[in-house]
């Protein structure tokens, strides 16, 4: 049976994908897979230190067979819409904390496309919340820090005009016939952390623009109650 327009395709998210990492989170939507690692380092930027301050950062990569043509790695460079998206994820991130003053600590997410049917970005930000919240609580546990910093939660989802109607949670068939496609990231308190809205053929009204953001708003709300599920389940600490 097919899903309604305010509907999400299926959604997983598998906690504690990759054992060696400090946190990590292999997340789903529809066809959509990307594998969420959040690694502690010691040190932080050069424009940072000395500040006694941390920093959260992230990555962003597609496998070369990711999508439904092999892509080339970006070896030597990153690409234009790599840097927006891994500065889009950084962003969504540190939107979870409440500072920086963690120490000079550097913890950053590498967020790997395995498999590319639209909504990479959202998938990504939902995943890496999880990898986040859980390399933080591995620093508390291993007595490097006295408490975590991360007091909300972020997620996101596309939404978009197709044939008129707004619809949730974006294929890549539906993305490249959407009028209006937009992404959204909101935090737990229900704050907006970032929205991308775009008329790909024209101009969108403001009703529509209103009637997308209730949208997101409603499968954003669905997402947050998957990670509140996963992360209410103990994880064993890395090996």
């Amino acid at each position: 049976m097919g899903r309604t327009n305010g509907d999400l395709r299926a959604v997983s998210i598998e906690r504690g994908a990759v054992p060696y990492a400090e946190g990590s989170c292999l997340v789903s939507f529809g066809r959509t897979r990307v594998l969420c690692a959040a690694s502690v380092e010691t040190g932080v930027p050069g424009w940072k230190k000395g500040s006694g301050e941390g920093w959260v950062t992230a990555e962003y990569a597609m496998l070369p067979r990711a999508t439904r043509t092999r892509v080339s790695r970006e070896r030597s460079q990153v690409g234009g819409r790599t840097q927006e998206i891994q500065r889009l994820i950084g962003r969504s991130v540190r939107a979870m904390l409440d500072g920086f003053a963690f120490g000079e600590f550097t913890v950053k997410v590498d967020c790997d496309v395995l498999q590319a049917d639209g909504g990479t970005r959202t998938a990504a930000i939902t995943g890496a919340c999880v990898a986040v919240h859980d390399a933080f609580a591995w620093m508390v546990a291993t007595g490097r820090l006295a408490e975590s910093p991360v007091r909300r939660r972020v997620a996101a989802i596309s939404v978009g005009v197709i044939d008129g109607e707004p619809r949730l949670d974006l294929d890549y068939d539906e993305d490249v016939r959407a009028g209006v496609d937009m992404n959204v990231v909101m935090s737990s308190e229900g704050r907006f952390v970032e929205v991308q809205g775009t008329g790909e053929h024209g101009t969108f009204a403001r009703d529509e623009l209103d009637g997308l953001l209730d949208l997101a708003v409603r499968g954003i709300g669905q997402l947050d109650a998957m990670q509140v599920a996963v992360l209410a389940t103990p994880l064993p600490m890395p090996v």
